[in-house]
């Protein structure tokens, strides 16, 4: 079974992804921030992180690019999932090793899709 690591401040957006892949048959950790995220992935590195961008502590593009530059780490599959929707903010994403972008309010099958995209590889 894939395990997902969720890292997102908003609790009920947290849980939405969260039940969403889980009912798509995959394991699934979140955290609320990119502080949280370090260390859980210390503990055991997923196989795919969904990532929103605005967050207290540490935001998504710099925990990206922490992630992207860490040998441990670097071929993780990252899906930045956030309301930012300007193509600057896509660029952006992709620039700092972001897999994937997506804009929230996004449809299920979306996010699904490019989770199992992305794991397949």
């Amino acid at each position: 079974m894939n395990e997902i690591l969720v890292v997102e401040d908003n609790l009920s957006q947290r849980e939405m992804i969260a039940d969403l892949l889980k009912n798509n048959g995959m394991s699934v950790t979140v955290v609320g921030d990119g502080i949280e995220a370090l260390k859980q992935i210390g503990k055991s590195k997923p196989d795919l992180v969904v990532l929103d961008i605005v967050m207290p502590n540490m935001n998504g593009y710099e925990l990206c690019r922490r992630l992207k530059n860490d040998l441990k780490t670097k071929d993780v599959p990252i899906v930045m999932c956030s309301s930012k929707g300007e193509d600057f903010d896509r660029f952006w994403g992709l620039r700092n090793g972001a897999d994937a972008y997506i804009v929230k309010p996004f449809q299920p099958k979306e996010l699904v899709g490019t989770v199992k995209q992305l794991l397949r590889r």
